[in-house]
């Protein structure tokens, strides 16, 4: 199998207004891959077409080689969900309620959710009605992974979580990629999603305008870059250096805005002694904002 979750022109609309317009993805086995875009863009929208709770409107999509539409109840077997919003029973204690869905789905170990639950300081004998938010969201973690699934869909998993627990998450995100798994992950805290994903898709007004590796993005990215001479600065000869967009002489020192490598400007400025140097490394932040027009 070459993708565990493919999609080819995937689109739906709601009332004639579309929220995601002809999408087509394929997220390799083995990875995480971190679906990014702001509030609106069509990400939740995906998320629920891939794990076979909406009908597209076009299109069509595949997990495990299998149609979310035709093959919607094999798919929820293989996944693990987790919705943006996680509602669960509110009178079932965290105990009860992830026994009611081990049971659902069988042949699940019975001491995964307490192992889980410890991981992420999770009383599961309290009520889920009297939990808070962040509870409750461990809750809804625990639940989307206890039964070690192939390909885990996760929208927005660490809403509430606090800073030890989020990284926590994060573990159990990691493991689940060398266990050979598929982690296919919607958030907001773009630092999160830099810290553990392969690769990304960035969407924009319901269309998908980016998929890269993580490490690509920022090889192309914009570059800042601090030079300081002992001498004349070089301004001219840097600025005629392939990939240099922008150049700021002040005094003895340049600052440079350059595309992709920097190896040939380094290897033009090393002639002109070079006092010092200082580099902005691009963060998925500002990858991310230049997609948007803000960067």
């Amino acid at each position: 199998m070459k993708s565990v979750i493919s999609t080819s022109g995937l689109g739906k609309s709601y009332r004639g207004r579309p929220a995601l317009i002809d999408v087509f993805l394929e997220v390799p086995p083995g990875v995480i891959f971190g679906y990014l875009g702001p509030n609106g863009a069509g990400k939740t929208t995906t998320i629920r077409l891939l794990a076979g709770l909406l009908r597209p409107t076009a299109g069509r999509a595949e997990v495990l080689g299998l149609d979310t539409v035709r093959n919607r109840e094999a798919v929820q077997e293989r996944i693990g969900y987790l919705p943006g919003e996680f509602v669960a029973y509110p009178d079932l204690t965290g105990e009860q309620y992830l026994e009611y869905l081990a049971n659902l789905r069988g042949g699940v170990d019975p001491s995964a959710a307490a192992r889980l639950a410890k991981r992420l300081d999770l009383d599961l004998s309290q009520r889920i009605g009297t939990m808070s938010h962040g509870n409750r969201q461990k809750v809804g973690i625990v639940q989307a992974c206890f039964h070690h699934p192939q390909v885990l869909i996760l929208d927005e998993p660490t809403a509430g979580l606090d800073p030890l627990v989020q990284r926590e998450f994060l573990a159990l995100v990691r493991e689940a990629r060398q266990a050979g798994h598929t982690v296919f992950l919607s958030s907001h805290i773009l630092s999160e999603v830099e810290a553990v994903a392969d690769m990304v898709g960035i969407l924009r007004q319901g269309r998908l305008v980016e998929v890269q590796s993580v490490a690509k993005l920022k090889a192309q990215a914009l570059r800042r870059i601090d030079l300081t001479f002992e001498g004349p600065t070089p301004v001219e000869r840097l600025r005629q250096v392939t990939g240099v967009r922008e150049i700021h002489p002040n005094g003895s020192a340049v600052h440079l805005v350059v595309e992709g490598s920097t190896a040939e400007l380094l290897e033009v400025a090393a002639p002109y002694r070079i006092s010092s140097i200082t580099t902005h490394e691009p963060d998925l932040e500002e990858i991310f904002l230049t997609y948007y027009g803000q960067g």
